[in-house]
């Protein structure tokens, strides 16, 4: 176990203990089925090659069976052979938070910038982001040294004024909290949790302040302008004003409007209260801006310009904050002098709250953002996930021995902002760095900032970040430092899903390629672990032909597998367990459920025949010239029939997509081999020769369950559309017709 005093300069004899870290205890096991493990991956491409090469058929469609088996199981043995990186050295890390005052005094504590984006006031409620920022604004951190940016790439006037009533009510809410010790500090998931407490005076009145601005906020959203009737000074009308007829989502001049001046603004018990801004950059339909890293970045230099603080944390929208002592926690790693010279950020997981109870949908990601991070952290940290993580300012701008030095020195890390931020000088530069042409011939995106390239700008930046020498950490607590909403439509979580593909394949296939310069630049563990991710989308190779390519060769009799009498059986039998036995062993040793890993397994399969699939087709065309792909935002509304339906643990369908076609085929074709095959069986027919399609074709046929439930057995609005029945069982009957020709 390994312990670190984390102040520099402090001289006694025993400093406390601010943070440890300890290996995990099946480390030595992972090690040793790793090497069982890849002796049996090589026994099974031997007999490949020997199939194909050494004792090759005469027949071509044999050969090509074979052929489909072999690039199958390639895949699935360099996805296993990537994934063993994050087995090597996973480590788990513990704070010390109540400890960091001993060392470092209040007015020591360092500033704080928090990035919050939002793209559209109707996909991503203004109340859902005013609860993640007030939640965050009530940090246990001091005041003035906090500095909330909102970044609103909608360019809307609903978002400013949802924004401009939440500085009305953090004036009670903030310390409220701080009086009555509040963990939930987002004013909806407390009042949501705690419907009445009559030992605190002040609950009802602040529980109607809040409903009244809530009442406020959506009133404005439904009529679709901001009404004259809520607009209280000449203030607020002048930063209202700047919406004209010529004002557009995407094209309209910088807004900045400072709701809240850390200088001059306090609560109603006197304290200061943390600077509110609210940044709308500028937008022209013929300059790129990037998504959400262009808007990022924009808010990296307004808030340089503004504020400078040292310390950032990424948020997203729907992110609210759980644990108000989590900037203490990140403390007591950046105060350390051993980790502070290359240590660029650190990442929390994403958890989620509202979840179902058996997680349907595996919208969890509990290896992505829990388990393969503790994985990453034994080697060079973790990926960047893009919300819940805290940057220092100085890894933005360049490697740890090669900083790049700004345009201009106010967007330096080592400014110090002297002037107000409503100074006619701040906000003038303010604007100037946040217009859309100032990128132009500079490093911004390429060599500092978020980096562009990747509709992914999350991983694609933290991983640039360690190619350039950077490290990170995981910082796990037990009590969740973010909580954040997930989809609940099947649609949603695949088109989420998609785009992150298309992103992930923008990295694998770029000039800094995880495999080659990110093994010269990291090592190769890490390069392995990246490179993981960044080919997450080829796993539809190995899912879609074992989804139907055994299953078609069932439905006429045709074996492709080792008898059960032979030898080989065994080897697929143990491959099979192994796989599955060590991914479900994970799973619950960290703390998950046999009903929610069941889930995970069957996600992996439904992901494998939409999501992946359709990425991998969209990114290839687009290579070639043939189509092109955009960024598009997973709603953040909720639909209470669709809420009721994902509460049951009901799957969503409703949506007539293409990306339904491909699994309902897989259904189709499943249980019909199946059916056929277990009825040829019981009639006394041999078919020793297909137990391992049977049993590969029975799971598939398990994981479909929901798939059968939605095509024939519900009227909701949930079900399988009509269309989708059709096309996929035409789609059936040809891919049957089509195999008994060839077979």
């Amino acid at each position: 176990m390994e312990g670190r005093g984390l102040r520099a300069g402090f001289t006694a004899d025993a400093p406390p203990l601010l943070h440890m870290s300890e290996p995990l205890r099946r480390t030595a096991f992972n090690r040793l089925f790793a090497v069982v493990y890849f002796s049996a991956i090589l026994a099974l491409l031997y007999r490949h090659v020997q199939n194909l090469f050494l004792h090759p058929t005469t027949s071509f469609l044999s050969f090509s069976i074979t052929l489909f088996l072999f690039i199958s199981d390639l895949v699935l043995a360099f996805m296993w052979a990537s994934a063993q990186a994050f087995r090597m050295s996973p480590i788990r890390r513990k704070e010390f938070p109540q400890n960091l005052k001993q060392i470092i005094k209040d007015e020591d504590f360092v500033g704080l910038d928090v990035f919050i984006c939002t793209a559209d006031p109707y996909k991503e409620p203004p109340m859902n982001v005013v609860n993640t920022a007030l939640s965050l604004m009530a940090y246990d951190y001091p005041t003035e040294k906090i500095s909330i940016y909102v970044s609103d790439d909608g360019g809307s006037v609903l978002t400013l004024f949802a924004f401009v009533e939440a500085a009305k009510f953090a004036r009670y809410w903030l310390p409220f909290c701080r009086q009555h010790n509040i963990m939930e500090r987002s004013p909806h998931v407390y009042f949501e949790s705690n419907s009445h407490h009559p030992s605190i005076p002040q609950f009802e009145k602040i529980k109607m302040m809040y409903e009244d601005m809530k009442m406020k906020v959506e009133h404005v959203i439904d009529k679709g302008e901001v009404i004259e009737e809520y607009i209280s000074d000449d203030q607020q009308h002048q930063g209202f004003n700047k919406w004209t007829k010529s004002f557009s989502r995407m094209d309209h001049p910088t807004v900045i409007q400072v709701i809240l001046d850390k200088s001059k603004d306090t609560d109603i018990s006197g304290q200061l209260m943390p600077n509110l801004i609210y940044v709308s950059r500028e937008k022209s339909k013929t300059s790129p801006h990037h998504f959400k890293a262009g808007a990022l970045n924009v808010l990296l230099r307004v808030s340089a310009v503004m504020t400078n603080a040292p310390i950032i944390l990424t948020q997203d929208c729907d992110m609210y904050s759980n644990d108000p002592q989590t900037p203490l926690r990140i403390l007591c790693y950046f105060s350390d002098p051993a980790l502070k010279s290359n240590l660029a950020f650190i990442q929390f997981p994403q958890r989620f709250h509202g979840l179902n109870r058996d997680d349907i949908y595996a919208s969890e990601y509990k290896r992505l953002f829990k388990i393969n991070s503790m994985g990453f952290d034994g080697l060079k940290g973790p990926n960047y996930v893009g919300s819940g993580c805290f940057f220092r300012r100085r890894a933005l701008l360049g490697g740890p021995s090669t900083p790049v030095p700004p345009e201009i020195p106010e967007l330096g890390p080592d400014h110090v902002v002297r002037k107000p931020i409503i100074s006619q000088e701040i906000l003038s530069l303010a604007h100037r760095v946040a217009g859309c042409n100032y990128e132009n011939q500079t490093g911004w995106g390429s060599q500092s900032g978020f980096r562009y390239g990747s509709l992914v700008e999350d991983f694609y930046t933290g991983y640039r970040l360690q190619c350039e020498g950077w490290k990170s950490l995981f910082c796990n607590p037990e009590r969740a430092a973010f909580l954040g909403d997930v989809p609940i439509t099947l649609f949603d979580v695949l088109s989420q899903c998609k785009r992150w593909c298309i992103g992930l394949f923008e990295v694998a296939f770029s000039k800094y390629n995880t495999l080659i310069f990110g093994s010269q630049s990291m090592g190769v563990l890490m390069s392995l672990a990246y490179s993981h991710y960044a080919l997450w989308p080829i796993w539809c190779i190995p899912v879609t032909f074992y989804s139907f390519l055994p299953q078609l060769a069932l439905l006429n009799q045709v074996g492709i597998f080792p008898k059960i009498t032979e030898p080989w059986f065994f080897l697929y039998v143990f491959l099979f367990l192994g796989a599955y036995g060590q991914d479900f062993l994970d799973f619950v040793l960290d703390g998950g459920t046999v009903r929610k890993w069941w889930n995970a397994q069957r996600m992996w399969m439904i992901r494998g025949l939409s999501c992946y699939l359709f990425s991998s087709i969209e990114y290839l065309l687009k290579s070639v010239g043939i189509s092109t792909h955009g960024f598009s935002l997973t709603s953040k509304v909720v639909d209470d029939e669709q809420s009721k339906r994902y509460g049951q643990g009901i799957f969503e369908f409703g949506v007539p997509s293409p990306l339904f076609v491909p699994l309902t085929v897989a259904a189709i074709i499943n249980l019909f081999s199946f059916l056929l095959v277990l009825t040829q069986s019981f009639s006394g027919k041999n078919t020793e020769g297909l137990c391992l399609q049977m049993i590969l074709t029975g799971s598939i046929v398990l994981n479909c369950l929901p798939v059968y439930g939605a095509i024939g057995l519900r009227n909701d609005a949930g079900k399988m559309p009509t269309q989708i029945t059709i096309i996929s069982t035409f789609v059936s009957v040809a891919l049957y017709y089509a195999s008994s020709l060839c077979l």
